[in-house]
């Protein structure tokens, strides 16, 4: 199975001003990752409001993804919900389309507590588009499911056909790296935390990965792992520390989703604002983030 080289973009879904999902943007959306760097998007997840969508908004988005994609540039389409029959039509319908590839994060409700729920959960998602790789999107943060991802790597081993790998959106490296070295390496584990890149590089993972702030950010992102390829640790080092100032001033406007959706604004992007219940940013917000991105000189830096 082929694996993931380089890193994957979470786009974020654009919406009117009336709340109605926008695909006009996501043609010039797409050019502007693949310039940057990116090796193509992982859609409708949690920077993309996933689980505020209906099915027939999450498909219509799909649609336009793949129509959007140049060639080489993989649409992977994040198809868990609560409703496991749900994500089987997702996944079917992205096996349809010609998708690259399947996910799914666990469901926050039921909130899922062993590791046989959780592989129950995405062998019967997974089944829905059985030619597709299926990966499983390790965020517990948003779902409460901090499970051993080794026991749960350990469990679809061989019960999953087209099971890929993992995103693995959590702080424990070492946790990540033992997965990585689970059976020798058998499963793609897809680096999720954009401020601990080069780490993993240093432990011999992050080739690829999924991100959130690589929809502004991506050329520096991007960088770190070119520079690491080069051998220029300081270059790393630099891209790094960059990126983290740039995640410290999301922290202070209700993180990525809605801090960084309204970044996209600000270089051009327009997106739209954040379904309900997500906290919309005020002008005034904007205007200091905009001021804090301006004094660690952000914008001569970001994607253009």
């Amino acid at each position: 199975m082929e694996r993931i080289i380089g890193l994957i973009n979470a786009p974020f879904t654009p919406f009117t001003n009336e709340g109605k999902v926008n695909t006009e943007p996501i043609p010039a959306y797409a050019d502007m990752l693949v310039r940057n760097g990116l090796k193509g998007v992982f859609i409708n997840g949690s920077s993309g409001e996933g689980y505020l969508l209906t099915e027939e908004e999450r498909m219509m988005l799909a649609e336009a993804w793949m129509k959007a994609a140049p060639s080489g540039f993989k649409v992977i389409v994040h198809v868990g919900s609560t409703c496991v029959a749900a994500s089987k039509r997702l996944a079917a319908h992205a096996q349809t389309i010609g998708a690259w590839g399947i996910g799914a994060m666990a469901t926050p409700f039921p909130k899922i507590g062993r590791i046989e729920e959780l592989v129950k959960y995405c062998e019967e998602i997974a089944s829905g588009a059985p030619d597709l790789p299926f990966y499983y999107y390790h965020i517990p943060a948003f779902n409460g499911a901090y499970l051993s991802m080794l026991d749960f790597l350990k469990a679809v081993d061989g019960r999953i056909p087209n099971f890929a790998g993992i995103k693995y959106t959590f702080e424990s490296l070492y946790e990540y790296n033992r997965c990585r070295r689970y059976a020798n390496r058998k499963f793609d584990m897809l680096h999720g935390q954009d401020e601990t890149i080069l780490p993993c590089l240093a432990m011999g993972g992050a080739q690829g990965g999924i991100g959130g702030t690589t929809n502004y950010n991506g050329r520096n992102l991007c960088g770190i792992i070119e520079a690491w390829k080069a051998g220029d640790l300081d270059r790393a080092r630099e891209l790094q520390e960059f990126s983290q100032d740039v995640i410290d001033v999301i922290c202070h406007y209700r993180g990525n989703i809605v801090g960084g959706k309204r970044i996209m604004k600000l270089i051009g992007l327009d997106l739209g604002p954040n379904r309900t219940p997500f906290q919309n940013m005020t002008d005034e917000e904007e205007a200091c983030m905009k001021k804090e991105l301006e004094a660690i000189n952000f914008f001569e830096r970001c994607n253009k």
